[in-house]
């Protein structure tokens, strides 16, 4: 009888218990912003953040409700009390002028740990106001436009459900993130607009990306220096320029790349497939290591696999072919790879002379040439490793 009085005793301080650490929704319609896609709402969003940020006893969320929410910049800082997440149901809108925004990214979240943004909203980066102002095609100090969103040094996260169509420049940056995750993301902007990259990822680490369409203007995930250990599964990718490694090899303070795997995934109609891409007039020596590309097919992509350690855009390098890239590529594995190529060079491998490619595997690879005459082939040179397997074009020696 005494034990069970002491259980029906405790049973209401359980509950003040959980009812102390439940999770606090802090909407952003109470701190004044409105979703008419008209007024400014970023003194509204600023502050719904802070506050959820400094929540202490337990979760907390910062809702974003159906509707259109105009926002010039804003930038979200930790750290926080607790794990925080930033529900967006309804429509983020940025101004279509660049001259409004003067950050890297028109939306950052910077030190923040146990982050979630989810929710299945949208960013709206109204990106083709700015697209006619990007040379960089042709202008190697070209103008920086804001990408639509940024997450640096920010760790344990992850995005889940987002939606982001024509940012100005690229659409997700992510810098010196760790334990990091990104599922069920749409990412769109027209084939034509310039530098408009899917995910670009830098000196981070830990990172899986799975479940993922990407069909942009530039590549779909770029992979730059520093980045170690990021798995890629389940992308859609197309159009665009494919996943990319590089550039690398530019600058002399460069961090390795290591442990990358793509696998499980298909490339529609991209200018190129699976890249790696290094300076030719390189000053770092830096090395790319330990990656596996499996099970991809490639739907008339232009270079379904490439290996290009003779990158030198805008006329930078003379034609004198006396540059050599000092990045070191090894333990390469390409399994699985198949499906058709619009050029006939459908492997193309071209590896630094002064530090050849090593370690390099071919297994089972069966890509097609649409054109006319049929007829695919291959280019490696520089390249040391082995084949194994059925190999279609077979006229790689490595």
């Amino acid at each position: 009888m005494a034990s069970r009085f002491l259980i029906l005793c405790a049973l209401p301080l359980f509950f003040v218990l959980a009812a102390s650490i439940q999770e606090k929704v802090f909407d952003v319609r109470n701190y004044g912003a409105y979703g008419d896609g008209k007024r400014y709402n970023g003194l509204a969003f600023t502050k719904a953040w802070n506050d959820a940020c400094q929540w202490s006893s337990g979760r907390s969320t910062v809702y974003i409700a159906p509707g259109v929410f105009y926002l010039r910049q804003v930038t979200f800082t930790g750290p926080c009390k607790n794990a925080i997440t930033f529900m967006v149901k309804g429509t983020l809108l940025a101004p279509p002028n660049p001259n409004f925004i003067n950050q890297d990214e028109w939306i950052l979240f910077q030190y923040v740990d146990s982050l979630t943004v989810t929710g299945g909203g949208l960013l709206d980066g109204q990106g083709s106001f700015s697209w006619p102002l990007n040379d960089c095609n042709k202008n190697s100090n070209c103008r920086a436009l804001a990408m639509n969103i940024g997450f640096a040094f920010v760790t344990h996260s992850r995005i889940d459900g987002l939606r982001s169509i024509n940012s100005k420049m690229g659409h997700f940056n992510l810098y010196g993130v760790n334990d990091f995750n990104i599922t069920g993301v749409t990412i769109t902007a027209p084939g034509n607009s310039p530098n408009t990259d899917g995910i670009k990822i830098g000196r981070s680490s830990n990172m899986h990306i799975h479940d993922v369409t990407i069909g942009t203007g530039d590549d779909c995930i770029a992979i730059l220096d520093g980045t170690t250990n990021l798995d890629i599964s389940h992308v859609r990718c197309g159009p665009g320029h494919g996943i990319s490694v590089g550039s690398l090899g530019r600058y002399k303070d460069e961090k390795n790349v290591q442990g990358l795997t793509v696998r499980d995934s298909v490339f529609i109609g991209t200018t190129d497939g699976l890249r790696i891409k290094t300076w030719a007039k390189s000053i770092s020596e830096i090395s790319v290591s330990n990656f596996l590309y499996e099970n991809i097919q490639m739907i008339n992509v232009g270079n379904p696999i490439i290996i290009d350690q003779q990158y030198c855009p805008n006329g930078q390098c003379d034609s004198s072919g006396k540059y050599a890239s000092h990045v070191q590529i090894k333990n390469v594995k390409y399994n699985q790879i198949w499906g058709t190529s619009t050029s006939k060079e459908a492997l193309n491998m071209q590896c630094s002379r002064a530090f050849p490619c090593q370690d390099v595997e071919l297994s089972n690879i069966n890509l097609k040439y649409v054109g006319r005459d049929g007829l695919v082939t291959a280019l490696c040179q520089n390249v040391g490793g082995s084949i194994r397997g059925k190999i279609v074009p077979g006229n790689c020696q490595i």
